[in-house]
């Protein structure tokens, strides 16, 4: 009964989408207050009919209900609870019927939070909006229905990919659908503001929020599923530039630009159009990461290989999307309002090049992910674009970025002197040039790179405080007047001092990771042991272990230095009997500034097991700072200049009355 319940609410919720999606331009047009608080109800309604969508098909896994067709084909008797619940998204149907939950979530909130927007700004949101999830609610009922029923039910189901089966992967989808549906929020309020043909500073303070929050969420999302690849796939590595990983990568590039530019637009009613754009192409890369994903173009350990009909009916949503929005674009932009102009060395001209930089390595991640795909397409030579591309590309590109990053929030509004602003970067500066004489000296002279992207990490940690200590007086006077202006300092400073220092973070950690790790792969019989970078490995035991649906061989170490033990390390290989599968767990020390890794391997039918032993110095780092920025934009967004978009909030009994 309850899949019934699911598709009847997953039909219902396609039904108030179009409704939604044509209400608005209805009630615009002849001023009807009524249709257009109708609005807000269908917003909130698709909302609730795909949450009792989603709770069905929960429901389905968690009681082992074989005769639904995606939940034989995901689950099994003894998966425990955890990968019974996240099979729901571990699939393409499911992970689908999560992505259009996501996107009627963003709506209901504009709903329940917007009344605070002007009343045709904000019906013309939702509409859009609308429009987007009736295309993929219809994608969805069209051709991944997750409630499909089989004609005769097995006893049993077929289990989840055993590579999904893993702690971070039943949180790594969510956080990243968030980010990449909330993208859709820019998406709309670009729609609607060039219906109206009006965008200004109160725009870009009512779009910022969302498309912070949104960022906030893809880079928790991404930074999870890099360090799930890490420890669940046993290669030691953190970052492939897979195809799949760069269709979460790009939007984050171009949400980062949008936030950037939003700035701009807010603060000095400048870079308009360019920013409306940037919000169109920002949503348009989540959808391309989508098809990537589910049209069958890649074969991938995180994608899901799927009838290329559901890629073409994608497609073809990105085509009306984009196609739409870049149309009316081209129509609208010609007649939009521009500020006032500034000079070329400001905040507003650091804040462009940064947007230059950024919509270039963006571009250089988009070609190097489809150029592959465009030759195996027109002939019959396949070619793979890997690392050594995007360090000769990507690299280059971001290396003035992290420079900038410190430069620009130590610049004036409208005109400054780069002299003056280098001046307040003194200190940044000695410390960054200290730290790679340390380098150089540590290393004999042997490793400038790792010299001068240390000095990077530096100057962006050490220069994001300077910004603060300069918007403080710091040392300019009493301390009393410090502790005042630090206590009435907006927490979006804060929220930008914790983010860019927390790139500075990732930078070191990808720094300390590319230079100095260090790995050996030896066959190890039982009391063997193998040396690395001052570590002794010994290979105390291999036995059998059960699981709760596997069947495990598991290696536990012993990890020595100096004589003296560190610790024990254990590493297993799992088979999954129902899946016919392999997989490996990785052991893991840390002490949060490097890791010891070790992976057990195939044995040589001789009593000996090979055996992977790494040393990853400054791998916590990645995360560490990655989940530091992710901080900042939380922080940010609990300032009120953010959360709300006017200093004082409509009464809804008021909300309905236009207010333009």
């Amino acid at each position: 009964m309850a899949p019934e319940i699911g598709y009847y609410a997953l039909l219902l919720a396609l039904f108030v989408s179009v409704t939604q999606s044509a209400m608005p331009f209805v009630a615009a047009r002849r001023r009807d207050l009524a249709v257009a608080a109708f609005v807000d109800q269908a917003a909130l309604a698709q909302f609730m009919f795909l949450v009792v969508a989603f709770a069905s098909l929960t429901y389905a896994f968690v009681t082992s209900d074989f005769s639904v067709e995606v939940v034989m084909a995901n689950s099994h008797t003894a998966k425990p609870l955890l990968y019974k619940i996240s099979g729901v998204w571990g699939n393409h149907e499911g992970s689908m019927l999560l992505w259009v939950l996501i996107l009627s979530l963003f709506g209901a909130a504009v709903a329940v939070f917007g009344r605070n927007l002007p009343y045709r700004l904000r019906i013309n949101v939702l509409g859009v909006q609308g429009m987007v999830g009736c295309g993929f609610l219809a994608f969805i009922t069209l051709t991944s229905n997750p409630f499909a029923r089989l004609a005769q039910a097995p006893a049993d189901g077929n289990g989840l990919n055993p590579i999904l089966q893993d702690p971070g992967l039943a949180i790594h989808p969510p956080f990243l659908y968030l980010g990449y549906v909330g993208f859709s929020m820019a998406f709309s309020f670009a729609v609607a503001a060039l219906i109206d043909g009006k965008v200004d500073a109160c725009w870009a303070r009512w779009v910022r929020p969302w498309v912070l929050a949104a960022w906030c969420f893809l880079t928790i999302g991404i930074t999870l599923g890099s360090a799930w690849a890490y420890y669940t796939l046993g290669w030691g590595g953190w970052w492939f530039w897979d195809p799949v990983e760069n269709a979460s990568f790009m939007p984050w590039i171009a949400g980062t630009a949008l936030l950037h530019s939003a700035l701009v637009v807010e603060r000095r009613n400048a870079l308009v159009s360019w920013t409306i754009l940037l919000a169109i192409l920002t949503f348009s890369l989540s959808l391309v990461g989508t098809f990537l994903v589910r049209s069958g173009v890649l074969t991938s350990v995180h994608s899901f290989a799927q009838d290329p009909a559901r890629g073409v009916f994608i497609l073809a949503l990105i085509v009306l999307a984009t196609g739409g929005a870049l149309a009316l674009y081209a129509f609208r932009a010609p007649h939009l309002k521009y500020g006032a102009p500034f000079a070329p060395i400001s905040r507003e001209s650091g804040l462009t090049l940064n947007n230059v930089l950024l919509s270039a390595a963006a571009a250089t991640v988009f070609l190097g992910t489809f150029y592959p795909l465009v030759v195996d397409m027109i002939g019959n030579d396949k070619i793979s674009v890997g690392p050594p591309y995007y360090d000769r590309t990507f690299v280059p590109i971001m290396i003035p970025v992290l420079l900038v990053m410190v430069v620009g929030p130590m610049l004036k509004w409208k005109r400054d002197s780069i002299a003056a602003a280098l001046g307040r970067l003194k200190y940044p500066a000695v410390a960054s040039g200290l730290i790679a004489i340390l380098v150089l000296v540590l290393t004999f002279g042997r490793n400038a790179f790792a010299a001068a992207f240390m000095a990077l990490a530096v100057w962006l940690v050490t220069g994001s405080f300077a910004a603060l200590a300069y918007r403080t007086h710091l040392g300019r006077v009493p301390l009393t007047t410090t502790l005042r202006l630090a206590r009435t300092t907006p927490r979006a400073f804060y929220g930008l001092v914790i983010a860019h220092a927390g790139m500075g973070i990732t930078v070191a950690g990808i720094t300390g990771m590319t230079s100095w790790a260090t790995e050996k792969i030896e066959m190890l019989r039982p009391g063997e042991s193998l040396e690395l970078s001052g570590y002794s490995l010994r290979l105390r035991s291999v036995g059998d272990v059960p699981g709760p649906n596997y069947d495990a061989e598991r290696g536990t170490f012993e990890v020595s230095r100096n004589g003296r033990l560190v610790g024990e390390m254990v590493s297993e290989r799992r088979f999954y009997p129902v899946r016919q599968q392999q997989t490996t767990v990785a052991g893991i020390r840390t002490n949060l500034i490097s890791n010891l890794y070790i992976a057990v391997g195939e044995p040589d039918g001789k009593g000996a097991w090979a055996v992977r032993f790494y040393y990853h110095p400054f791998m916590p780092w990645v995360w560490i700072g990655a989940l530091t920025m992710a901080l900042g934009g939380f922080v940010s967004l609990s300032d009120r200049r953010l959360r709300v978009g006017v200093p004082q909030r409509i009464p809804r009994h008021a909300a309905a009355v236009p207010a333009e």
